[in-house]
């Protein structure tokens, strides 16, 4: 296979991560974000430390599972180990890293985000914390690992850091950011007038269930 035949092989993934660091940047200061997409057993990641506006498609590095670098001259993210384990281990094919100020503010807190809205089904639930460890690293990987996996959802706080979401694609991981911060400023908000309230658990399956067909539903005609 040839140079131009792996790089069209990988142009899907790569595109998708270029066309959802817009969304990236509008969530996250700086550069301290980070997007990836997986088709199969390789995994498109935008690069360490380039500005959101100067990552294009070929800058858009591409991994193995194992962590090979496959495509791209760029480093990839300093976080691919925890974007990789993740994959391993989750049905996931997209995940968002953020420093999201609502959400960062409960990573902060060292606080779970309780069903306060509806909209956390798209969360499917709880949104959980994973204990402190330095970013970029095989501890923070495992962490996040293990904490999702026992909260059965698609987002966490990542203590002192930031929120991670995952999702069937990156439209779907996107949303998942965008309704756990925007519930973080409404749990915030509302306590700092009163004590809020939590849908119950029945109330909260079917907010998820109602979730599952939301939005325009396709015949297969």
């Amino acid at each position: 296979m040839t140079a131009g035949d792996r790089a069209r092989e990988f142009s899907e993934i790569r595109e998708a991560v270029v066309a959802g660091v817009p969304e990236l940047a509008a969530m996250t200061d700086a550069r301290t974000g980070n997007l990836s997409v997986r088709d199969g057993e390789r995994v498109a990641v935008t690069p360490t430390g380039v500005p959101y506006a100067d990552i294009d498609v070929q800058s858009v590095p591409v991994l193995t599972m194992e962590g090979e670098q496959i495509a791209s001259d760029l480093d990839p993210s300093s976080e691919t180990p925890m974007h990789l384990a993740l994959y391993r281990a989750l049905d996931f094919s997209a995940i968002l890293h953020a420093h999201a100020p609502w959400s960062t503010t409960m990573a902060v807190l060292g606080a779970e985000l309780p069903p306060v809205h509806y909209m956390l089904a798209a969360a499917g639930g709880t949104v959980p914390v994973v204990p402190y460890a330095p970013f970029g690293t095989e501890a923070l990987a495992k962490s996040a690992v293990e904490t999702l996996e026992a909260a059965g959802t698609s987002a966490c706080f990542l203590a002192n850091h930031g929120l991670i979401a995952a999702g069937s694609n990156v439209e779907d991981a996107i949303e998942t950011a965008v309704a756990v911060e925007s519930t973080s400023r409404l749990y915030l908000q509302a306590q700092a007038v009163g004590e809020p309230v939590s849908l119950t658990d029945e109330e909260m399956e079917d907010a998820i269930e109602q979730f599952e067909t939301y939005g325009q539903q396709s015949d297969g005609a």
